[in-house]
Parts: structure tokens; sequence; C-alpha cells
């Protein structure tokens, strides 16, 4: 079968391996697309681990079915978790999944960026999710990401009568636009530093869409937001210029949720006087999500009310997949990119 072999973001080398062989409780699904994640391009994140298949925004069709398995059979179509947590170590009861051991050590095998992928017993267990009839394999890769949304806008505690600050308007600050517009949040506000992805952002509901770059910005969101800052800033820009401006952008008794993936030479000046004292704000962070979050974020899938297929900037054959980390890796002129492997 191909898969894509990550060794970095410009040398992403087709090469054969042989077809995954399942064992008891496993299933092996036919892959028929795949969604590029900021993470994947992320190459400090990706140190010690090249020649490695990644991917982890699949859908595609169950074709084999290992003994044990009950709730699953061939022919399905699918999306699935690359990992899942064992429910049973101090972090899971304490309802902290995405921070399991467990969960970041499961896996596809080999990834997602290939032809036929094996899941393991435990992924079987609690991460696959069933599309029905109505959702295609392309809409299936938003399972994950949006997920990972909806996690970390409950986690923010995001309310409808509240005004939400976006920093960063790629796929990432989209799908967070766009659920924020689903669940009629008073006022959204994008920020990006590129003018198609700020048209992008109006288009999946931002209210206003301002240049993060612009000296005006913090008075544009003011006069915006009738003279105050933002309740709730997530950011979707692993930059530190982002995580900074955060902390400029959040309302006194706001919540700046950090979104992206940040590098670990990362640091950032913080006044704890005026982000605590004078600002009273809080701080966290979102990773991952739980397989409760993938099966809400299906049921909203399922409904119909996000557009998601009009977030898919670009749709590319498997072995354009190298130009497809290309886009990714640039942030400009592109939104979700997909390989489509019925190609």
């Amino acid at each position: 079968m191909k898969t894509a072999v990550y060794y970095n973001n410009k040398d992403i080398r087709i090469e054969e391996r042989p077809v995954p062989k399942i064992g008891e409780g496993e299933i092996l699904i036919r892959n028929y697309a795949a969604g590029i994640c900021g993470s994947d391009v992320a190459e400090w994140y990706r140190l010690g681990k090249m020649g490695r298949v990644l991917g982890h925004e699949i859908a595609g069709e169950i074709v084999a079915v290992g003994s044990g398995v009950q709730h699953l059979k061939e022919g399905m179509r699918v999306s699935a978790s690359h990992h899942v947590p064992c429910y049973q170590c101090h972090y899971c009861r304490m309802g902290n999944h995405t921070l399991c051991d467990t969960l970041r050590t499961t896996n596809f095998d080999p990834g997602g960026f290939a032809e036929w992928i094996r899941l393991p017993a435990l992924n079987v267990c609690y991460g696959v999710y069933p599309l029905g009839e109505d959702v295609s394999y392309e809409e299936g890769t938003f399972v994950e990401p949006l997920a990972c949304t909806l996690r970390a806008q409950r986690k923010a505690g995001l309310r409808s009568e509240q005004t939400l600050l976006v920093i960063g308007s790629g796929i990432a600050g989209l799908l967070h636009i766009h659920l924020a517009q689903l669940y009629g949040v008073h006022r959204i506000i994008a920020a990006d530093v590129q003018e198609y992805r700020l048209a992008a952002a109006k288009k999946f509901g931002a209210d206003f869409a301002f240049a993060s770059i612009d000296p005006n910005f913090l008075e544009q969101i003011k006069e915006a937001n009738g003279g105050r800052l933002a309740d709730v800033v997530i950011v979707c820009a692993g930059k530190k210029a982002a995580a900074e401006q955060a902390l400029k952008c959040v309302e006194r008794g706001g919540t700046v949720l950090f979104f992206a993936l940040n590098s670990p030479d990362q640091e950032i000046g913080l006044s704890l006087h005026e982000v605590f004292w004078q600002k009273g704000a809080t701080l966290m962070n979102s990773y991952a999500a739980s397989p409760k979050d993938h099966r809400e974020s299906m049921a909203i899938i399922r409904g119909g009310k996000l557009r998601l297929s009009e977030m898919i900037s670009h749709r590319l054959g498997f072995d354009e997949i190298g130009k497809g980390f290309e886009l990714v890796a640039q942030a400009q002129n592109s939104l979700k990119v997909l390989i489509d492997l019925k190609r």
C-alpha cells in the first residue's frame, strides 16, 4: 500500500509498505480522506520522529473486523480517533482525559496518511465514530478537529452573551468562529495577518475581522465592542507575538485560552499584577479531545448546520501530499487542505 512518510515539511516521500494485519479486537480501515493538521507541519514537534507516517484527521470504510468486535461491521463508513484515553488513571478520573499517558501513546498503524489503517483494540473500543449515510468522507475528516474545538470552547466557558476574539484565522480559527456562530455568541471578532484568511473569517461567522499587525488593533476591538475588549480570547496562532497580544486584548474578568501549539523555547513576558490583579483574567490551554468530545462533534456534523466542505481550500491526490504540506506550512492562501485517497 502507499504511505506518505514524513522527513521534513519539504520532504514527504511516497513509500510502499505492507497492509497491516489485524488481531483480536482490532479493525482495518480503507482510508479515503485525510486532512493535514497544523501540528503535522510543526517541525520542532516532529524532531526525533522523522521517517514516520503522520496524519490523524481521517475517514474511510471498515474492510476487516477482528474477532471479539461486536459493535462494528465490515462496510461501515467511519471516522476514528488516533489517541484514546485509558479511563482508569488519575488524570482520567479527574476528567483530564487528554493528559492521560495512554492517550499520548495510542495511535494509528502506520498513520493517517496511508491507504489502509489498523486500529488497535483500545481505539476500536473507544474511538470509532460511524458517519451514517448523510456525512461525506470529506466531512468525516473534520470530526477530530471539531472535537478539539468543542472541548476548548467548553473549557473556556464561552457563553452566548460574550464577545469572542479569535487570533489566527486558519482552519482552527475558522472552526472556532463557525462553531461560536452556531451557538449564537453575541459578537465574534477575528484577527490574522493574511487578508485571504480575514475574508474567510467573515464568510464563516466573524462580525469583524481585523489585521492583527495594525497599530490600532486594540482600538478597533474596542470600537467594535462598545468600548470593551474581548471576554474570551482564543489563540489559534502558535507565535509568541500572538500570545502576548492576547493578554492585551482580554477584558477584565475575561479568559485567554491557548489553542495552538507553542514550541518549547517560546516564553512570554507576563505582568502578574496587570493580568491577574488588575484584569482578573483566567489563562488556560486546551489540547486534543476525549471520545465524548468526538461523539458530540459527530452529532453536530450529522446535524448539517456547519458549512465544513466550504472550508476545504485544496483537494489533492495522494501523490500531491508534498504540495499539501507546503501549503499548510506557508499558512497563507489555504484553509483546510484535504488529501483524497480515492483518486
